[in-house]
């Protein structure tokens, strides 16, 4: 039996049959029936841009976002954003996927961050990294009717204020709260 004071941990507990607890690998199924370990999965590398297209009406600071559906059915809320394609710079993709994904043609104004992080798939283990910019709407309808993969079910203007308690995810906060410091909005 180990002490308080002794960092090792315990022996694996015996259960009463007296046969050894086994433990489950955790992995995805092959069509063959084995199961491949996400540390097995070969890796890809993806870059992505996006960012908060951002108009000011009747003195509030409006962002352009869009709506889709998880997994489970439910809408969530998240910043415009895709695949940086052929030659295009993070600069470029972040405009063209706002454009796209919300019917908004912006400018950039700054960078206000990147977001890294890894997610597995069902072939593979994926290495994203996202760059996000701070954009100044100049026109366009709020849509996602030119979405070409038709991921957005919804796009809306909703206020700097309100992102980080509207959008889905903690690293697409983070560059709300970002945006809305640079733009002296509380939040």
């Amino acid at each position: 039996m180990s002490h308080p004071s002794d960092p090792r941990p315990a022996a694996t507990p015996r259960p009463p049959a007296g046969h050894a607890l086994r433990q489950r690998r955790t992995g995805q199924t092959r069509d063959d029936g084995h199961v491949q370990r996400a540390a097995q999965l070969p890796v890809s590398n993806e870059t992505s841009a996006g960012g908060i297209a951002v108009s000011v009406e009747g003195g509030v600071a409006l962002a352009a976002c869009i709506g889709r559906r998880n997994r489970a059915g439910r809408l969530e809320w998240c910043l415009p954003k895709g695949h940086i394609e052929g030659v295009e710079t993070p600069e470029e993709a972040a405009i063209r996927e706002v454009a796209e994904e919300t019917g908004i043609d912006a400018e950039i104004i700054r960078p206000i961050g990147v977001i890294d992080y890894w997610f597995t798939g069902d072939d593979r283990r994926v290495h994203k990294v996202v760059h996000h910019f701070l954009l100044e709407a100049k026109g366009g309808t709020i849509t996602t009717d030119n979405d070409p993969d038709h991921e957005a079910e919804v796009a809306e203007w909703i206020p700097v204020a309100d992102l980080g308690s509207r959008l889905a995810f903690p690293n697409e906060r983070k560059m709300a709260q970002v945006a809305a410091q640079l733009l002296a909005i509380p939040t």
